[in-house]
């Protein structure tokens, strides 16, 4: 099995972070380090030095050389191609604020962000797939299916979730959506663990990987995620739990992983 540690250098690590690494570390597969860098508006050089090296002193270390998504452009543009040839990739100069104004939030509720449900409104425009513009993927109606090795049975439609997805910004930015389903199927990822807030996100990356290819989607597992409040989850400026923070404290690295387990166990959601 291969499975991947996928954080985002937007920020510092923290037990939210730690309590992912336990969940793909204690898995048993083979790991990939994967810094998915995509956002080059958010992302900084020194969250990325500071990820690496403190997954290093909590003793996470993977199985391979660690790959950075902002490296990966020339397979991104691959597999647009391969969509693009199904005459699926169409420019989309739709603001946010006009999606909004158009559309209703989707009908699927999860404890991340609340999706726009995109109309398709530049489906048929003709609009160059060139900069400035987002590229989005046609998506059909229909159900994915999959067994969630923690949550369970599940059924997404992603039109009805999102509609056509967004997969490169108006900035030049890969989407997570997009990046994430691309890099699973292209490094051969067996096994998904991820936070419970991602969990929507799975129907319509099943879907993009079967357009690329893919016929057997990974097996996938979302856990509770470590509250701050009983309707925040933590984010990546909370000081407080913060790994650097801690260590700075004088915390142990096995203290922190144990309070990350104890954090867990104490405030959660589903």
């Amino acid at each position: 099995m291969l499975t991947r540690f996928a954080p985002a250098p937007t920020g510092w690590l923290h037990l939210g972070h730690v309590l992912n690494a336990e969940y793909v570390w204690e898995s048993g597969a083979q790991v990939i380090l994967r810094i998915e860098d995509h956002d080059r508006e958010r992302c900084r050089p020194e969250y990325d030095a500071g990820i690496l090296e403190n997954l290093d002193w909590l003793g996470y270390r993977p199985d391979f050389p660690v790959v950075r998504q902002s490296e990966r452009d020339a397979i991104y543009r691959e597999a647009v191609a391969v969509l693009a040839a199904q005459r699926r990739v169409y420019a989309c100069a739709c603001t946010r604020a006009e999606i909004e104004a158009r559309s209703p939030r989707s009908e699927v509720r999860s404890p991340g962000p609340v999706d726009l449900r995109y109309d398709g409104y530049c489906r048929e425009r003709g609009i160059a797939l060139v900069e400035g513009v987002g590229w989005r993927v046609r998506m059909d109606p229909g159900v994915e299916r999959f067994v969630d090795g923690i949550v369970g049975p599940q059924e997404q439609d992603p039109v009805r979730q999102c509609g056509d997805v967004l997969i490169r910004d108006r900035l030049g930015n890969w989407t997570y959506q997009f990046v994430a389903a691309v890099d699973d199927e292209r490094q051969g990822i067996d096994l998904v663990i991820r936070g419970v807030d991602l969990l929507a996100s799975t129907g319509r990356q099943i879907r993009i990987a079967r357009l690329l290819g893919r016929q057997t989607p990974p097996e996938f597992r979302h856990h509770p995620l470590i509250m701050k409040t009983a309707d925040q989850k933590l984010s990546k400026s909370d000081g407080d739990t913060g790994v650097r923070e801690l260590r700075a404290r004088g915390w142990t690295a096995a203290q922190v992983k144990a309070a990350a387990r104890r954090y867990n166990a104490a405030r959660t959601i589903w």
